[in-house]
């Protein structure tokens, strides 16, 4: 769904690499979706000062420290999401009822946060649009 490129930016070669890898990919017929989307990852910045991409949409990290890894996650996420055409809800379901398992098998849970009081709780999944209707449909309220 993804193709994340991490390239080594203190490499003396580091461009040449790039140019080699995009090469290989483009001789691989993928579909060009897939190379429209990559993800461009500058990994070791952290041994240069004040590092900053040159490149368009080109993601700076340190691997090692962990600097700029959580705006990576970030950017894979809603690449994915994009790619698959899936999306992020959190839901309210009644406890005492099957949507809970339904979510579980149609979808990918990602929390639960119990509500006691009420019986409810809400439930952040990774779903389909299909999934949706249909969840829609067996449990209009």
């Amino acid at each position: 769904d993804l193709i994340v490129h991490v390239r080594d930016i203190t490499h003396p070669e580091t461009i040449l690499q790039k140019a080699t890898v995009l090469s290989v990919l483009k001789n691989l017929n993928l579909p060009s979706h897939l190379l429209d989307s990559m993800v461009e990852v500058h990994n070791k910045v952290d041994l240069i000062e004040r590092y900053k991409p040159t490149e368009e949409n080109a993601l700076a990290i340190s691997a090692l420290h962990g600097h700029g890894l959580e705006e990576l996650k970030e950017e894979i996420e809603k690449k994915i999401l994009t790619a698959t055409g899936k999306k992020i809800l959190t839901i309210n379901v009644n406890l005492q009822g099957p949507q809970l398992s339904w979510l579980y098998k149609e979808a990918t849970v990602q929390e639960v946060e119990v509500m006691p009081e009420d019986g409810t709780a809400r439930v952040k999944v990774i779903i389909g649009n299909s999934a949706v209707g249909r969840y829609k449909n067996l449990f209009p309220n």
